[in-house]
C-alpha cells in the first residue's frame, strides 16, 4: 500500500460533528499534513495515480497533468484534515458551474448574502424579519431555501424574493 494511504490510516483522526450533521475527520497534526503534501512532489506519477484512486475512489481524469494530480491530492488531504467547503458554498459553486456550462460567456454571481445577516421588510403594517443561514433562510422559526417562497408567504402573491427584501441589483444601485 502507498505510504500516503498508510500514513492516513495510521494517523489518529478526530471525528467532528459539523452544523450540517456530517462527521468529518480532522487531523490532529498540521505539521504532519504539510509534510505529506510536500512529499507528493517526490512520488512517481504512477504512485500519484494510485494515491488518487485511494483518496477519490476513482482514477484521475484522463489527460490530467502531474502538477494537477498533486494539487488534487493535496486538496483532498486538506479537506480530510480540516473539513471541506460548506454546503452553501458547494451549492453556489454548482449553480455557477451550471451557468458557465450553459454557454454564458460571462455570468454575474449576483448578490451574496453573508450568513447571519438579517433582512427586514415592512409589509401590511408588520415588520417581517428573515435570518440568512448557511443553508438558506429562516423566517418565523421555519427554514426556507428561497427568499421568493418567504415573500409569497408574506404577501400571498408571487414576488421576486430578493427584490421584495431589497437585495436585488436594481435596489442596490440606487
Amino acid at each position: 500500500m502507498l505510504r500516503l494511504a498508510s500514513t492516513l490510516a495510521n494517523r489518529p483522526p478526530v471525528s467532528v460533528q459539523t452544523a450540517a450533521g456530517r462527521d468529518r475527520l480532522r487531523n490532529r497534526d498540521p505539521a504532519g499534513l504539510d509534510g505529506e503534501i510536500a512529499e507528493l512532489v517526490d512520488r512517481s506519477t504512477q504512485e500519484l495515480r494510485r494515491a488518487w484512486r485511494t483518496l477519490h475512489h476513482s482514477g484521475p481524469p484522463l489527460g490530467l497533468s502531474r502538477d494537477l494530480i498533486i494539487r488534487g491530492l493535496a486538496d483532498k488531504l486538506e479537506q480530510r484534515a480540516h473539513g471541506g467547503p460548506s454546503r452553501a458554498l458547494q451549492r453556489r459553486l454548482r449553480i455557477l458551474a451550471g451557468e458557465f456550462e450553459k454557454g454564458a460567456l460571462s455570468f454575474d454571481p449576483g448578490i451574496v448574502l453573508k450568513t447571519g445577516a438579517t433582512l427586514v421588510r415592512q409589509w401590511g403594517g408588520h415588520a417581517h424579519t428573515v435570518l440568512v443561514r448557511e443553508d438558506g433562510f429562516e423566517y418565523e422559526g421555519q427554514r426556507y431555501r428561497s427568499l421568493t417562497v418567504i415573500a409569497e408567504r408574506i404577501t400571498g402573491a408571487h414576488w421576486s424574493g430578493p427584490r421584495f427584501f431589497g437585495v436585488s441589483k436594481r435596489a442596490r444601485a440606487s
